[in-house]
């Protein structure tokens, strides 16, 4: 009972047992929440995320060990804890929602430094969830600096024309 609690917890409600992309489900569950808390402030939605992040470590760590196999493909919960990081930097909007999603997925699959070395030598569900963090911090930059760096743009095609 308690192994199987484990690995639906830390496959997120069993999205990691889908047969192709376990870690996109895993991620849309993330979405799901930024939108079902989309009306809660802020700072409630960070602190939220703190605590789904500490959690999250738990649940793959123990994952690991119910698997037996490291950072095994099923364990989906950190995908739901790094997207929703994406979304702490910003407030809820469609325009937020979809960038934030690929954003995240980008930095995920790509694993851009330091996101590689915390997935290389962090051990246990540490290891597991922080590469996720950081590609959640790295996707959450991104999408905060957009709406600037689309004005530079613009200012500097107005100045070509």
């Amino acid at each position: 009972m308690y192994n199987n609690l484990v690995r639906f917890l830390s496959a997120g409600f069993g999205l990691g047992y889908m047969p192709v992309a376990p870690g996109t489900f895993g991620t849309l569950l993330g979405c799901a929440l930024f939108y079902v808390f989309k009306d809660q402030s802020r700072f409630w939605f960070i602190q939220f995320t703190v605590i789904m992040s500490l959690v999250s470590i738990l649940i793959a760590h123990l994952g690991e060990i119910s698997f037996k196999k490291k950072d095994c493909q099923k364990i989906v919960i950190d995908e739901v804890a790094g997207v929703l990081v994406t979304y702490a930097f910003v407030g809820f909007s469609i325009y937020n929602l979809v960038l934030g999603f690929l954003f995240f997925r980008l930095f995920d699959v790509a694993k851009i430094w330091p996101a590689d070395l915390a997935q290389k030598k962090l051990p246990g569900g540490l290891g597991v969830v922080m590469d996720d963090i950081v590609a959640g911090l790295q996707g959450g930059l991104l999408l905060l600096a957009l709406p600037t760096l689309i004005q530079w743009v613009k200012k500097g095609l107005a100045l070509v024309s």
